[in-house]
């Protein structure tokens, strides 16, 4: 593997901060095509939307629609199993219950002078959601943004997910029927972010738009920032692991692999302590990439975008892990929960081997 680190070498800063810009290279290619989308859309409204849905995802919503009917979402869902059903009714439920936990309380006093001072929460009027459609489409990407704003009391919620070749998941379609969303797009790409954003004859304007998607979804959300909300333009998943001996090797080939086969862009990288076990690890993921059923995109992530980081402790790999900021960060070595405190920048943490990054997608908030 060509990108092994040592954190001891004297140019270590320098080149794995290089290595790490090789993500957020700006295209202005995609850039300059998501501006003309987005113009489109603002100016021809449902005409664009049709014409670039018919361009980029192959289907006719002059024929099907734009929105999913209802005699379709039911008919789609009743073919999905029952322990598929309580598998997304129990992760709606836990992630329902976690976020209560977040609700901001409202909050009023006097200061000395007698004035009456404090603030209300209150939500948002409409929120759009976007569930990725293409390479990974995936049912928890719809609980995740919908369930916190129906928390939060958001009445209004469109979901805008891709259908290539008019093919979508059911699950999708069970999860958002069940966090009784009635909206659902069968549209994607820039062409979505912009008619939620703008709103067209057949979609109304939303106030928030939410979701993961690819390139063009991010520039999108970047482009229509302020003239609509957005929760942030996120990039590819990544997930970071540091790890020691102690970490059975099955194990964190599999949590590095398991983002590195969302997407050709995502980033997986271990930090260890011991050279032996990285290569060990480095070694069980040449294994598993063999038998993955998206290798494809596994491999190109982990080839381009994988790294493994030699540390001499785990004061050195904190310091390291505060520097790329990842999204999931994994803590997997002796008495990691006392070095909880001194991580500054992480999306989420997770604390031991049997806490694996993927139980955040989907099920435990």
């Amino acid at each position: 593997m060509k990108n092994i680190f040592s954190y001891q070498d004297k140019n270590f800063s320098q080149t794995f901060s290089d290595f790490l810009k090789t993500r957020q290279q700006t295209n202005t290619e995609i850039m300059n095509l998501v501006e003309k989308v987005i113009e489109d859309v603002r100016i021809n409204k449902d005409a664009a939307v049709i014409k670039y849905t018919k361009k980029f995802d192959n289907i006719d919503l002059r024929r099907l629609g734009i929105f999913f009917q209802p005699n379709e979402i039911e008919e789609s869902i009743g073919k999905i199993d029952l322990p598929d059903r309580k598998a997304i009714d129990l992760s709606i439920g836990r992630i329902a219950d976690f976020h209560k936990k977040q609700m901001p309380e409202n909050l009023s006093w006097k200061d000395e002078l007698g004035i009456e001072l404090g603030w209300v929460w209150k939500p948002i009027d409409r929120v759009g959601v976007y569930v990725p459609g293409g390479k990974a489409s995936y049912p928890s990407s719809a609980i995740m943004n919908i369930v916190p704003a129906r928390v939060a009391g958001v009445d209004d919620i469109v979901l805008a997910s891709p259908t290539p070749d008019g093919a979508f998941n059911s699950l999708t379609l069970y999860a958002s029927k069940a966090m009784k969303i009635s909206k659902i797009m069968r549209v994607g790409g820039a062409q979505a972010v912009a008619a939620l954003a703008f709103g067209t004859e057949t979609i109304e304007k939303v106030n928030k738009i939410t979701g993961p998607g690819n390139e063009f979804v991010a520039e999108a959300k970047r482009q229509v920032f302020g003239r609509v909300g957005i929760d942030s333009v996120a990039g590819p998943s990544e997930v970071l692991l540091i790890a020691d001996k102690t970490m059975p090797v099955k194990l964190a080939a599999l949590d590095l692999l398991a983002q590195a086969e969302h997407d050709q862009n995502a980033q997986s990288i271990l930090i260890t302590n011991d050279r032996e076990y990285a290569l060990k690890v480095e070694n069980e993921i040449e294994n598993y990439l063999k038998k993955l059923k998206r290798k494809e995109v596994a491999e190109l992530s982990w080839r381009k975008f994988g790294a493994i980081v030699i540390v001499p402790d785990f004061k050195k790999a904190i310091k390291v892990s505060n520097i790329i900021a990842p999204e999931h960060l994994q803590l997997c070595f002796a008495n990691a929960e006392n070095y909880l405190g001194h991580i500054k920048n992480a999306g989420s943490v997770f604390i031991g081997f049997w806490s694996p990054e993927a139980m955040g997608d989907y099920i435990t908030g």
